[in-house]
């Protein structure tokens, strides 16, 4: 029976190479049976570990493979240069049992660290005796922990300068030191039992560490206290040739990180090294749970530096040519030294960054040569073997990536019409660019592409639709499209969010054009995620953003996204406004949002001007403290409403935005309910005509129902829909209504039932109206009712909301134009109709404005005789009074019906 067997074959292969080291997260190559592991010692000497699986029959073909490994020569298909075996062995060997691989370690080795072969799909058993391991995969071909001859470890501290020359093994002072201390600790060792080896490993600042380790064949625990045993010896030896710092020998039965790049250490060690010939800077890692994890890298290949300095050199004179040179010079230099460590990743993104922001300063153009350098390049750096290296860089430049996206955005902009189309398809990055023509205006836009994720055969797709009713406007000259799977992984998320890009980054750019209505379909990396979101990354905030895009349709494979931006009033009470006439109902919006609230803050001035004047009888009181309210609560709701539009409904804290949707609920109700206490007090004075109710009782009724139900009504809608995220939009700062709450039914239905109360108490008022006033002649009838019935439509249109009621045609036909436009101008100025039919149309109030403005000398005696003659009309009302029914203070005449009375005197005509 043919059972497999594993050697680990350590091969120390001797080469020309730098001071230092390059990096300490390579990748492991695997291919076939072979997996080449390189480690870069920090020297001129580069080690290589491979792991060789063979597999034999019986004892007699084990034994000669083991002879085998002694003969071994070193391979020269992969590497150049003086190459040796320093040493090789076979420490593992494994057995097929019931379908379990078992393995157990040669005779001198044991299991190192406690975990064997592969932490997580294989299990030691530390009772047995040998212990073995059992292993459920078929191969081991990632397999990081196999048997190892016992290893203690030992530190102690030099009291002399530190230099860097001990970090370069090929040093004279390296090697005086290591060879003093090797010397010296085998003095002391060599009578222990089992004792093999000792090396030194190490060498850190602080004065100077040392760090060595000990190999033996006995026990751990043995040999740990036989070496504590002889400690004095080995300390005194080592005092012969330097000076040792009293209490620093120690000696370590465990370590929790080993390495041969970095040497041993402890939980949070950190140990920074220089990188390795040809680069510049240092690499710093630190001790974690799982080994050594660098944390800091700023390896940097010499020529890319040498390119930086050429551009700083002429950059004050560059020329489209020099640009495109550079560019073609980093492409090289790239393709020619293939390494992406972190440094190099931040020195062609700087590169890239300066090239970019000079031909935008400069207006260059890109040649399509020069775009598939640029093309070239960023599929080398985003390599997925480069994540992790990003993820060290973004850790020190946590805009490297977002400069990245934005670079190549910049540049693309700057192929000219001339130069497309183009496309280039590349393994980690996808770029496509057109010329507008005029099939865009029956067409659209459609750019669709396929990427495949490592590992795998399965292609992920992405397509971006653009309507042809986009261009229907002056054409744009291109569109250009890239898309990218490496770029979801490096462009980060907030540290609250838990969140993944599970698709394609897509990036469509049209210069100098907007587009209303873009649509994105992305099928899923993984189709376990759930809960999609759609988003878009903010430069200005380095986020990712959803406002304004939308998930359409998600299936098991696929999800699409619908993007657009919406700033309108029209929101309020619609779902959403067609793109093609969202500019014109924002500028209405806000124009009639500024004229509003400077409207009502004159309102409430003049309210406050003349208060005393106002409340002498009850009906004016009830009437004017209802009008103080509604222009209270109107103004602060106009106020919370542009507040809530310019904030970012995704930036932090979500609690601003949360709190204007509240705030503009609240006073938005308020004001509906006041319009109702207005409603109802008409109502009552028409029908009950002769009774009366006591004020306080009007009063407490009035803000019971002004600002009492709204309260509840919005206290309630945040509660029930804000835990499960639903209570405003994703897009904007306002009530929702895509998901199954709705809570913008919550104003809309309050606002529109009360807009059908109030409609049926205007009704009530015409009908009353549609009589002649006691004392006008017959053929005066129809001129002076048509004067009434219009003056009240005038006035209780604005005060009683009706204009709200276009809100029905902007939520049941949201895609007609002619709703949305009427209902942000109607109610966008809601305020500015207040003033000038519920407050200017009001003679008493008129003719008090007119008293306190006018610039004649005898204001004070003209003011005396209207206070004790109020049907005196000066000069400067004609105008209004052409808007005024004749002998409406007549109080003394009786007309057809005391109603006529007490209607006049509603209509604030006392």
């Amino acid at each position: 029976m043919r059972a497999p067997v594993f050697w680990l074959i350590s091969f120390f292969i001797i080469t020309e190479s730098g001071d230092g080291i390059l990096g300490g997260n390579d990748d492991i190559e695997t291919k076939r049976e072979l997996i080449v592991n390189k480690k870069n010692h920090p020297g001129s000497v580069q080690e290589y570990e491979l792991l060789l699986q063979v597999s034999y029959k019986d004892s007699k073909e084990k034994r000669d493979l083991k002879n085998l490994l002694k003969l071994l020569k070193p391979p020269s298909l992969w590497l150049h240069g003086p190459m040796e075996i320093v040493r090789a062995k076979a420490t593992t060997y494994c057995g097929n049992r019931n379908g379990v691989l078992r393995c157990t370690c040669e005779d001198g080795y044991t299991w190192f660290p406690p975990s064997c072969l592969d932490p997580q799909k294989c299990h030691l058993h530390m009772a047995e005796s040998p212990q073995s391991c059992d292993c459920h995969p078929n191969n081991l071909t990632q397999s990081v922990n196999f048997c190892e001859r016992t290893k203690v470890w030992g530190t102690f501290k030099i009291n002399e300068r530190f230099t860097k020359d001990l970090w370069n093994s090929s040093s004279a002072i390296y090697s005086k030191y290591t060879t003093g201390i090797e010397i010296q600790l085998k003095e002391a060792y060599k009578s222990i039992q089992g004792f093999e080896s000792v090396r030194v490993t190490q060498f850190r600042d602080g004065n100077i560490i040392a760090g060595y380790e000990v190999v033996g064949s006995s026990s751990a625990s043995d040999l740990l206290s036989a070496m504590e045993q002889v400690a004095g010896k080995a300390q005194a030896g080592l005092r012969k040739l330097f000076p040792l710092e009293d209490d620093s020998f120690r000696i370590f039965g465990e370590v929790q990180c080993n390495s041969i790049f970095f040497g041993f250490g402890f939980n949070k060690d950190e140990y920074t090294l220089p990188c390795s010939r040809g680069y510049t800077g240092n690499i710093t890692a630190k001790c974690q749970p799982f080994g050594w994890q660098v944390i800091r890298e700023t390896c940097v290949l010499s020529q890319l530096e040498e390119l930086k300095k050429n551009f700083s050199v002429f950059a004050g004179n560059a020329t489209e040519a020099a640009m495109s040179s550079l560019v073609q010079n980093l492409s090289v230099v790239i393709r020619q030294n293939p390494s992406t460590t972190a440094g190099n990743l931040a020195s062609v993104v700087s590169i890239l960054g300066n090239v970019s922001s000079l031909s935008l300063a400069s207006h260059f153009r890109v040649s399509n040569s020069t775009m598939e350098d640029v093309i070239n390049i960023a599929d080398h750096i985003l390599n997925s073997a480069s994540v992790n290296n990003w993820t060290i860089l973004l850790q020190e430049e946590k805009h490297a990536s977002s400069q990245l996206l934005e670079t190549l955005e910049n540049i693309s902009v700057l192929v000219p019409p001339t130069a497309l189309p183009l496309n280039f398809s590349r393994e980690f990055i996808n770029w496509k660019g057109i010329p507008v023509s005029e099939s865009q205006h029956k067409l659209g836009y459609n750019y669709q592409t396929e990427l495949f994720p490592p590992n795998t055969s399965t292609p992920i797709s992405g397509r971006v639709i653009i309507g042809s009713d986009q261009f229907q406007r002056s054409l744009p000259e291109t569109i250009i499209s890239m898309a990218s799977l490496t770029l979801g992984n490096i462009l980060p998320f907030t540290k609250t969010r838990n969140d993944h890009v599970n698709g394609p980054v897509i990036s469509t750019l049209i210069q100098n054009y907007s587009v209303n209505e873009i649509f994105l379909i992305f099928s899923k990396i993984d189709s376990n995620l759930s809960q999609p979101h759609c988003v878009f990354w903010d430069f200005s905030h380095l986020q990712w953003d959803d406002a304004g895009c939308h998930l359409v349709n998600e299936t098991p494979d696929m999800v699409m996204c619908r993007c657009t931006h919406l700033t309108s009033f029209s929101m309020l009470m619609s779902p959403f406004v067609p793109p093609a006439i969202t500019p014109v109902v924002k500028w209405i919006t806000f124009v009639g949002l500024g004229l509003s609230i400077g409207s009502l803050i004159l309102c409430l001035i003049i309210e406050a001007l003349f208060w005393k004047q106002v409340k002498k009888s009850q009906t004016s009181h009830t009437r004017h403290i209802c009008m103080v309210n509604i222009a209270l609560c109107l103004v602060i709701a106009d106020v919370w409403f542009i507040i809530a539009a310019n904030v970012k409904a995704t930036v932090n804290p979500s609690g601003i935005c949360i709190a204007a949707v509240f705030l503009t609920h609240f006073f938005y109700l308020s004001l509906f309910f006041w319009m109702l206490m207005v409603g109802i007090l008409l109502a009552y004075r028409i029908v009950f005509v002769f009774h009366h109710m006591a004020i306080s009782l009007m009063m407490a009724v009035g803000f019971c129902l002004g600002y009492g139900c709204p309260l509840i009504i919005s206290v309630i809608t945040i509660a029930v829909t804000e835990p499960s995220n639903g209570y405003r939009r994703k897009d904007s700062c306002w009530l929702n209504w895509s998901r199954g709450s709705k809570p913008l039914l919550a104003l809309a239905v309050p606002a529109l039932t009360i807009v059908t109360v109030n409609l049926v108490v205007v009704l009530l008022v015409l009908t009353k109206l549609w009589r002649p006033a006691v004392g006008e002649r017959l053929s005066q009838d129809n001129q002076a009712t048509v004067v009434r019935v219009g003056k009240s439509l005038l006035i209780l249109t604005p005060l009683l909301g009706l204009t709200w009621g276009f809100g029905i045609g902007t939520m049941v036909d949201s895609q007609n134009v002619a709703w949305h436009v009427i209902f942000a101008l109607l109610n966008a100025s809601q305020g500015f109709f207040i003033l000038c039919f519920g407050m200017l149309l009001d003679s008493k109030l008129r003719q008090l404005l007119f008293n306190k403005l006018s610039p004649l000398n005898s204001w004070k005696q003209t003011s005396k005789q209207n206070s004790s003659d109020l049907s005196a009309k000066p000069k400067g009302t004609k105008f209004f009074n052409a808007l005024q029914h004749k002998g409406t203070y007549a109080f003394s005449h009786t007309g057809e019906s005391s109603n006529d009375i007490m209607l006049t005197q509603f209509f604030s005509t006392e």
